[in-house]
């Protein structure tokens, strides 16, 4: 029996053929079943060569179909409707030679039909619906009928065979229904976690563009800081009365304005020439604490220690851009609500994973932020706008790493980073 081949599209259609065959498996053991234990239990004298043919017929074409869709990975909607169209063929065969439209099994056919309703477009769903008419319409002119002498107990039987019919009928499509829906609601969440994905990456392309005008733009009145501040340190160097502390204010902004320019060169070229394919690999100790040795020469006021939680040496990583001005935004975070409390940062590993830990003895996260961890956006707080958390998150996200944000039950704050570690 020719069937139409899966295409290269479709993968619901895929998984609701994979449905259909396998209800199959069990509807066919069913009727195998009645055939061979109706004409001893219950005295009626059936076809029963004709019938076990169709059944054995049915059940190679769909240990054939079975197996052809075990190397399918998508397909259409006619090839579900051309199954469909095989149920629809087989139960009036075996509906045929046992009674035709007097047997109550006949109501096998309204399935194919509801389930059609609920898989296929508008018109393969007309098209099932009116063969089975016709099927059924066929049925009460050409059959072969079943000899019942005995009134009463053909009436009890047919009874016995609508009640069964329906059962059948009830499961097959109550099983139906409920995987289509699990299958539209979890549709349905990934398209709302598409949607947030996509809004999230459109604010940081937003962030980026205003990030590099802003980094072009800051060029020039940080040079002329810079000027001024090495005017003042040159003009002060031999006056006796400049008090040391305003020596040591005008070296600490020199400096800053030198960090500031680093800033915008490191970040005018990673936006320009320089790729993130380019990454060189480096030990994960070492890459750590050469960020935290940057942002401790920013922030000199904050003390911060790295704390190694594994044994070993550790993993080599990708020193992505994006992930050291992630922990960068982190570490600004807990020196702003911690200050003048020293951080905690630790770094542990595993076979698989990479773990950093941020922790700051501040008042800890409001419970508004703790709740928009995976968001798109972080609300603003008393002491950020927000917009740190976002891109830090995004940019771990990028990564295939998580961030969480929790409060310990000792006081302060936790973001922790986790982020698969590459192969080898």
């Amino acid at each position: 029996m020719p069937f139409i081949s899966c295409a290269a599209d479709g993968t619901d259609h895929l998984a609701n053929l994979r449905r259909l065959v396998a209800s199959r498996w069990i509807v066919l053991a069913l009727m195998f079943l009645l055939v061979m234990i109706a004409p001893g239990l219950l005295d009626i004298p059936i076809q029963q060569m004709p019938l076990l043919a169709v059944l054995a017929i049915t059940l190679c074409f769909n240990a054939a179909v079975h197996w052809r869709l075990r190397q399918a990975r998508s397909a259409t909607p006619y090839e579900l409707f051309s199954q469909l169209l095989i149920d629809i063929c087989a139960l009036g065969a075996l509906i045929f030679f046992s009674g035709g439209a007097t047997n109550p099994l006949v109501s096998l056919l309204l399935p194919s039909v509801a389930i059609a309703a609920l898989t296929l477009p508008g018109h393969c769903v007309l098209g099932i619906g009116l063969i089975a008419v016709v099927a059924y319409s066929l049925l009460m002119v050409f059959y072969i009928p079943l000899p019942m002498p005995d009134a009463t107990r053909a009436t009890r039987l047919h009874l016995i065979g609508m009640w069964l019919t329906f059962v059948v009928s009830a499961t097959m499509i109550a099983w139906f229904v409920v995987r289509m829906t699990r299958l539209i609601r979890l549709r349905d969440a990934e398209l709302a976690a598409a949607r947030e994905q996509a809004l999230r990456d459109e604010r940081v392309m937003a962030m980026g563009t205003l990030a590099a005008g802003a980094a072009h733009e800051l060029g020039t009145p940080l040079g002329t800081m810079a000027l001024l501040a090495g005017e003042l340190a040159h003009e002060f160097a031999d006056n006796p009365n400049l008090p040391q502390t305003a020596r040591d204010d005008i070296a600490l902004l020199r400096q800053q304005i030198g960090v500031c320019k680093d800033i915008i060169t490191v970040l005018s070229r990673r936006a320009g020439a320089e790729r993130l394919e380019n990454a060189q690999k480096e030990a994960a100790d070492r890459w750590l604490d050469a960020i935290r040795q940057h942002w401790h020469a920013v922030r000199p006021q904050v003390s911060c220690r790295l704390v190694l939680t594994s044994d070993g040496p550790a993993p080599a990583i990708l020193a992505d851009p994006r992930l050291e001005q992630a922990i960068l935004n982190l570490l600004n975070n807990a020196a702003n609500a911690s200050k003048p409390l020293p951080l905690e940062l630790r770094l542990g590993w595993s076979s698989h994973d990479l773990c950093i830990d941020i922790r700051d003895h501040g008042p800890g996260f409001p419970q508004h932020v703790l709740e928009r961890v995976g968001h798109s956006t972080f609300p603003p707080h008393e002491r950020g706008s927000g917009i740190g958390l976002m891109l830090t998150s995004a940019a771990i996200e990028q990564l295939g790493g998580r961030l969480t944000l929790s409060n310990p039950d000792d006081g302060g704050a936790l973001a922790r980073i986790e982020l698969p570690l590459p192969g080898p």
